[in-house]
């Protein structure tokens, strides 16, 4: 059980956001913290301190005016940590290498893999052979539907799926990719406890690594995610981390997890 940093840019600046919040239209979504400092900084630290495969995220779909500067500050940080980091948003076969010969060390991806709702097999197995599976994150994050399953959404967070996530299609998927990322969007950003089902689900999982991310508010959360994941799993804290405004001592959480 690892602690993976991350570096989340949206607007062209490194922030924290409510997951379900954020919306492609005016490029918007409700803060939780917007840094005074750029992606380099963090990208440093995290170097300095030992901490490896953690995320870069470009929250800004390649359409937004914004897109620019959020990959350009996304670039920043690879060259800042070359193999250290992993990076995704807006990922396919045709730009991933471009990411990796800029110092990415996997490639994470969520829509171009659940194409228009479902699997698009055709396009990881391209992916896939494009940079080797083994540099490829699969990021399964998710969200609770009525029947209190979870679905895997796309095109940052916005978009249900019909791929209703389970082990079987864990262990379908793994034979693609060398890691999976999962953020439990319906907490994301909200530091109010993590999705305990989710959790569970995750840590029966045998295949491939997996990094959960979602509601970690505290280190009494945190203790719980140990103990409903029997240390399995890796983990992120955004928003509640002091590093980016929260209670969380970075340094504790490093010290203890690294």
């Amino acid at each position: 059980m690892k602690f993976r940093p991350c570096i989340d840019i949206h607007n062209g600046k490194v922030k924290q956001i409510v997951g379900g919040s954020l919306k492609d239209v005016g490029d918007q979504a409700r803060e939780n913290f917007s840094s005074e400092y750029d992606s380099t900084f963090y990208a440093r630290k995290y170097r300095e301190d030992g901490l490896k495969g953690g995320h870069i995220i470009m929250l800004n779909s390649a359409a937004s005016a914004y897109y620019a500067a959020t990959k350009a500050q996304a670039l920043g940080a690879l060259s800042a940590y070359p193999d250290g980091m992993q990076i995704g948003g807006g990922i396919t076969a045709e730009n991933a290498a471009e990411y990796l010969e800029a110092g990415a060390s996997h490639v994470i991806v969520t829509s171009y893999v659940f194409w228009q709702g479902r699997i698009e097999w055709e396009h990881l197995e391209k992916l896939s052979r494009a940079v080797g599976k083994e540099r490829v994150v699969l990021d399964l994050s998710c969200r609770s539907r009525e029947d209190g399953s979870y679905y895997v959404v796309t095109d940052r967070w916005q978009k249900f799926t019909d791929v209703k996530l389970s082990n079987a299609v864990m262990e379908e998927l793994g034979e693609f990719c060398g890691e999976f990322l999962v953020h439990g969007v319906d907490v994301e950003g909200k530091a109010s406890g993590i999705m305990e089902e989710l959790v569970r689900l995750l840590a029966a999982y045998e295949g491939r690594k997996v990094t959960y991310a979602g509601g970690i508010g505290s280190m009494e959360d945190l203790k719980e995610f140990e103990r409903l994941s029997g240390g399995k799993l890796d983990f992120t804290i955004g928003s509640a981390l002091d590093l980016f405004g929260g209670k969380i001592p970075y340094e504790v959480v490093r010290e203890k997890f690294s």
